[in-house]
């Protein structure tokens, strides 16, 4: 099979999701770097029209919209599966995808992550602790949903790992590099150990900020 193209800014955590789908799968698979700047230029909003990352090239197909790549390359390689086969895991683990998109993300880690990690990273911004403050309430009730939804399971869906563990864990991987982290998981010990399951998977120490970096820069 052909290999896959991921066009995403090194760091992004749901071009992350992607790659590490990929490497769960086994599959062959380049990086094509996009710099912050160059979202809006006319070469990315041909790929993607709204400005965003990740897009999927494979075979002159290009996809974007991270849920859609992720159940995409679950087709494809459909080994492992990564989709449970009985619905109501299935079902649970849309649902966790979907918390990941509208509450973890939207208004919670694209205000305090982008404040404390990516903004300083990247554009050398100083943190804006008033955005970050007001995050909090937000984001420990996002925190509190995920707790209660994992429960004593070892991933969303059960037992096995799916599209809902891979497009969650690289958000709050960049979060366990907040300040706000420890009072955020202080109730959830459940979630600590799932993120140190998930970071000890070879997918993840594949693809952490550092190594797709090195290969940004070797692109």
């Amino acid at each position: 099979m052909s290999e896959f193209i991921v066009h995403a800014i090194p760091g992004s955590p749901f071009g992350r999701a992607v790659l590490t789908a990929l490497e769960e799968k086994g599959a062959s698979w380049r990086l094509s770097p996009v710099a912050p700047g160059a979202l809006r230029s006319p070469e990315h909003l041909a790929r993607h029209p709204f400005g965003r990352v990740p897009v999927l090239e494979h075979s002159g197909f290009l996809l974007y919209e991270t849920q859609a790549i992720l159940r995409y390359l679950d087709r494809m390689l459909p080994n492992p599966a990564l989709t449970p086969a009985e619905p109501k895991r299935a079902a649970r683990m849309d649902q966790v995808m979907n918390v990941n998109d509208w509450y973890l993300f939207q208004g919670v880690a694209n205000v305090i992550v982008f404040h404390r990690v990516v903004g300083p990273r990247v554009m050398g911004l100083a943190p804006d602790e008033a955005a970050i403050e007001a995050a909090m309430p937000k984001a420990r009730a996002v925190f509190a949903e995920l707790a209660r939804l994992l429960g004593g399971q070892p991933f969303f869906a059960g037992d096995a790992i799916s599209l809902a563990d891979l497009l969650v864990a690289p958000h709050l991987s960049l979060f366990a590099l907040t300040p706000e982290w420890s009072a955020l998981v202080a109730p959830h010990k459940n979630l600590v150990a799932w993120l140190a399951r998930m970071e000890a998977r070879p997918s993840f120490v594949a693809t952490t900020w550092e190594r797709v970096s090195e290969m940004a820069r070797a692109a």
